[in-house]
């Protein structure tokens, strides 16, 4: 890289900084914006600058938004009785994606997990316990991930609504489309057993 003047290497270190991109994909793309014209490069730039300065969380559900309420609470047509509990704004994103869900959100910030000093004041639990009072909420649907942080929060979550009127869910998980069973885990084929359901 020392082939590269000081300008050049500055930008491959910060892009080499970005997930997933490793020192080639990083001269790659500062190749690819160096050839593009003046104007792109900046609209791209203020557009990270512009990210940095208007994102926010939501004030509600805790998504990113530009705005104090993000578009999903904002948006009447949302089933404001159901709200699905995620760890971050990614998963949400999955889920909205997946277009089987037409509720609202709630994104708690991450995972009980001791190990790493999280606990579940770390969290947004009690935030989600304010949306239920004040909110007509009938269902809350946990949607944490099924690995043991993502288990045993969603069980604590589960232990504190029990003394509420809230119908608590946790979403199905198990074999995956077109998964062959010899290849599947022996806890995501146990969760599936215990699943199951009538076709």
């Amino acid at each position: 890289m020392d082939h590269y003047p000081g300008s050049i290497k500055t930008l491959i270190r910060h892009l080499a900084r970005l997930p997933g991109i490793g020192q080639k994909t990083a001269e790659r793309l500062a190749m690819h914006i160096l050839q593009q014209p003046a104007d792109e490069a900046h609209q791209l730039a203020r557009s990270i600058v512009e990210m940095k300065k208007k994102l926010r969380l939501c004030s509600r559900c805790f998504a990113l938004s530009d705005d104090a309420l993000c578009r999903i609470c904002n948006d009447s047509a949302r089933d404001a009785h159901l709200i699905c509990v995620v760890e971050q704004p990614a998963d949400m994103a999955s889920i909205e994606k997946s277009g089987a869900f037409r509720g609202r959100y709630h994104i708690l910030g991450g995972v009980i997990s001791p190990m790493d000093g999280i606990g579940p004041d770390d969290l947004k639990i009690a935030e989600l316990l304010d949306r239920i009072e004040t909110e007509a909420v009938g269902e809350i649907i946990l949607a944490t991930g099924t690995n043991v942080e993502g288990e045993s929060t969603a069980a604590y979550i589960a232990g504190v609504l029990a003394s509420t009127a809230v119908k608590v869910t946790r979403i199905a998980s198990g074999v995956p489309m077109g998964g062959d069973l010899k290849y599947v885990d022996q806890v995501t084929l146990k969760r599936a057993m215990e699943s199951r359901h009538g076709i």
